[in-house]
């Protein structure tokens, strides 16, 4: 049990730094729909990061990559090229970055976000969640981890679980903070959105980075036992 959640405790961190999400509920909570919009927005993110992590696990396991050596070695191979497909994102964003002092762009949908209805916002999570290249890479790579740690059925469920808590948390505090905290929460959560908007594709760059060489050298690791 305590190797499924070694090897998924990164992922979930790399799923749970993702700026873009955390900008698009933050601008929810200042939508006149935000007590609606901002839960709905967490539940879509949740179902959206688990789908695709269980779905990874559920594959993974069918394969028996936690029984067979053959096929744990085949999901080592496969988690080395998500990891050079991480590394590969990290040069792109880090190439993409502001100039100094200049105006980071975001997508053009979230200008659209204030008019966001609650079945928008959980469709919008569900697809941050799961479509997003880089939490795919990641919740794929973590539903292989727990089918390779060769724990039980039992313990599988709870590595997921615990997987999907992790990834979440970063949207579900200001969704939290916000129902909480009043006018107060409203300052503090435009100076982290002001923040994550300029900082947004070097964030990601470092983030690639990491988890690209996490993933590898777990896979390496794996590959050499």
């Amino acid at each position: 049990m305590g190797s499924a959640f070694g090897q998924v405790l990164p992922m979930a961190i790399g799923v749970a730094l993702s700026p873009v999400p955390i900008i698009a509920v933050i601008l929810m909570l200042f939508s006149a729909r935000a007590r609606s919009n901002g839960p709905a927005f967490l539940t879509g993110w949740i179902i959206g990061v688990g789908a695709v992590a269980g779905i990874a696990l559920a594959v993974a396991d069918a394969g028996s990559v936690g029984t067979d050596s053959t096929a744990s070695d085949g999901a080592s191979w496969g988690k080395v090229v998500l990891g050079l497909l991480l590394l590969y994102a990290a040069v792109r964003h880090w190439h993409r970055r502001p100039a100094p002092g200049a105006e980071a762009p975001m997508p053009k949908w979230m200008a659209g976000i204030d008019s966001f209805t609650p079945p928008k916002a959980f469709g919008l999570a569900v697809l941050l969640g799961a479509v997003n290249p880089k939490n795919l890479l990641l919740a794929a790579a973590a539903g292989a981890s727990i089918a390779q740690a060769g724990v039980s059925s039992g313990g599988q469920v709870v590595a997921l679980a615990v997987f999907v808590v992790l990834a979440s948390l970063t949207v579900a505090i200001p969704v939290l903070y916000q129902l909480v905290g009043g006018a107060g929460a409203r300052r503090t959560l435009d100076g982290w959105k002001a923040w994550l908007q300029h900082n947004n594709e070097s964030v990601m760059a470092v983030l690639f980075l990491v988890f690209g060489v996490v993933l590898i050298s777990q896979s390496i690791q794996a590959l050499s036992a």
